[in-house]
């Protein structure tokens, strides 16, 4: 098996330096041990005993030792488009920050090529399929169980905020209705200040069922009522977790004049989409000065993200020159940037290990100590937590990906793809050697082909099992999967249609539906 290389950064800041000489600190975060939740390989068995005497030596900590957690996660953001990537007009400082004092992957995935399924794996350790989530617009099963349902009931409070669209609706994002039976106080969040897709300037939200008008900036208003959450319960004994989606760089694209401006050379809408990110950026580095300002960032394990990967129609290009984009299990469509920061435990550096969005519910369960039946089984991430502040030398597990008829599984070096599920058509690429997926090596190396393909099929009869709900206690999906539909089609959204159609967000939207008959748009 391979070895996941890195390339450690010795902090340059007072607090950085600081950060890395308390990383002894990390055997004081509790931990029981799991029977199920799988872990990364330590680098070596002398590693892994140092880790385990570690452990024994350490002391339980209190509630109030157990750290923050943040989970934050862009819109369509492309794995190229950072500045510590070389983007070539987009410049990130403050994304560029967080993973100069935090663990950067370069090979993070989403959990699928587009933003629902993500969602879903992000929440539960689970491929989208297993839940329910195949594509934008699906909702969430009541019977999955949820990261924020498993940390309210260890003492969290709780917090979503911005874009959520796992209750089964389509259309640009539009207030949460209170009566909504997936929102996300649905699935264990105390607090939502938050919408049903993808938002932009100036835009109309739900306070926990509450319409409520905001100006300005998307990002920055999600990561401001984030802020004001934080703020609120600081002084409490209760840990936080906090989740903000933001809804850029999405479309329809509308940046701030300002933001827009950096982007003169540009086509509109790329000028909009870099724009977006601009604002994003800067609200990361509002939420890494609060948390700093309030004492929390010693503690807090701040997660950064994207959904899927980036647009083809952007220029310049959003996925740093891989194969393929958003809808396609290409690295472009599933390669996303991946940060962790957590300055009392991380210890800084590059990881090219793969990681996804399934592990980061097992990762938090690992690091808490949470019991086993907080999951929904199987699940498809592994724990993260050996990772933190050591490299290994690759995953246990591979990660399997499914959309529509499309599979994809990557095992450390190599990513086996089949673009039809319904026809043996296999690709094998090697990505150590040959990371844009340009030559398919399932001749070259037959055994690694073969094993792949096995797996694969299995895993896909698997999810094939927990889609029918074969995973529930009562062996079948109750209550039945909704239809997806426009949310300015249901019913419980006809009184507020007089009031918000001629919105800039909705009108192009409503209009382009009526005028197809009903006929399903592109997300």
């Amino acid at each position: 098996m391979p070895t996941c290389s890195s390339n450690f950064r010795r902090p340059s800041n007072p607090i950085g330096r600081a950060s890395y000489l308390a990383n002894r600190r990390f055997n004081n975060v509790p931990h029981v041990a799991q029977k199920n939740v799988t872990h990364m390989k330590p680098h070596s068995p002398a590693k892994a005993l140092v880790g385990i005497l570690l452990w024994f030596s350490g002391v339980v900590a209190s509630a109030a030792d157990r750290p923050n957690i943040v989970f934050v996660m862009a819109d369509d953001m492309g794995w190229g488009q950072t500045g510590y990537r070389n983007h070539p007009v987009l410049k990130t400082p403050n994304l560029d920050a967080m993973a100069a004092s935090g663990l950067r992957f370069d090979r993070f995935y989403a959990g699928c090529p587009v933003c629902s399924p993500t969602r879903s794996s992000v929440l539960t350790g689970r491929s989208p399929d297993r839940t329910g989530v195949l594509s934008h617009g699906y909702a969430l099963r009541l019977q999955e169980k949820t990261i924020a349902q498993a940390l309210k009931g260890a003492g969290y409070v709780t917090g979503h905020f911005g874009k959520w669209h796992l209750n089964g609706f389509k259309g640009p994002g539009a207030p949460i209705l209170r009566d909504d039976p997936r929102s996300p106080g649905a699935f264990g969040f105390d607090e939502w200040v938050s919408v049903t897709n993808f938002y932009d300037v100036d835009p109309l939200m739900s306070r926990a069922g509450e319409v409520e008008q905001f100006h300005g900036d998307s990002s920055e208003i999600a990561v401001a009522e984030a802020v004001k959450f934080l703020d609120t319960h600081r002084g409490a004994k209760q840990p936080m977790f906090a989740v903000v989606w933001f809804g850029s760089p999405h479309s329809p694209f509308k940046a701030l004049p300002a933001d827009k401006a950096k982007f003169d050379e540009l086509n509109e809408a790329s000028a909009n989409h870099y724009g977006e990110l601009v604002a994003l950026d800067r609200a990361i580095g509002t939420l890494r000065t609060k948390l700093r300002e309030f004492k929390l960032a010693d503690n807090t394990l701040l997660v950064f993200c994207s959904d899927n990967g980036g647009l083809p129609e952007i220029k310049p290009d959003t996925v740093g020159g891989l194969r393929g984009n958003k809808g396609s299990v290409y690295e472009g469509g599933l390669r996303v940037p991946g940060i962790i920061e957590w300055p009392a435990v991380v210890r800084p550096r590059v990881t090219n290990c793969p990681a996804c969005t399934m592990d980061l519910f097992p990762t938090v369960a690992d690091i808490l100590g949470l019991p086993d039946d907080l999951f929904v089984k199987p699940l498809d991430g592994i724990s993260l937590k050996p990772l933190l502040t050591a490299e290994i030398t690759g995953r246990s597990q591979p990660i399997s990906f499914r959309f529509g008829q499309k599979l994809a599984q990557i095992d450390n070096r190599f990513k086996l793809v089949n673009n039809d599920r319904r026809k043996s058509e296999f690709q094998l690429y090697d990505l150590i050697a040959d990371p844009h997926e340009t030559r398919d090596v399932s001749g070259e190396q037959p055994e690694v082909f073969a094993r792949m393909q096995r797996d694969l099929l299995a895993w896909n009869q698997s999810v094939d099992a927990s889609f029918a709900g074969r995973d529930y206690p009562v062996g079948k999906v109750s209550p039945p999967d909704p239809d997806s539909i426009f949310w300015y089609d249901a019913p419980q959204y006809a009184r507020y249609l007089s009031q918000w159609k001629d919105r800039w967000e909705f009108k192009s939207y409503i209009n382009r539906q009526r005028k197809a008959g009903g006929a399903k748009s592109s997300k």
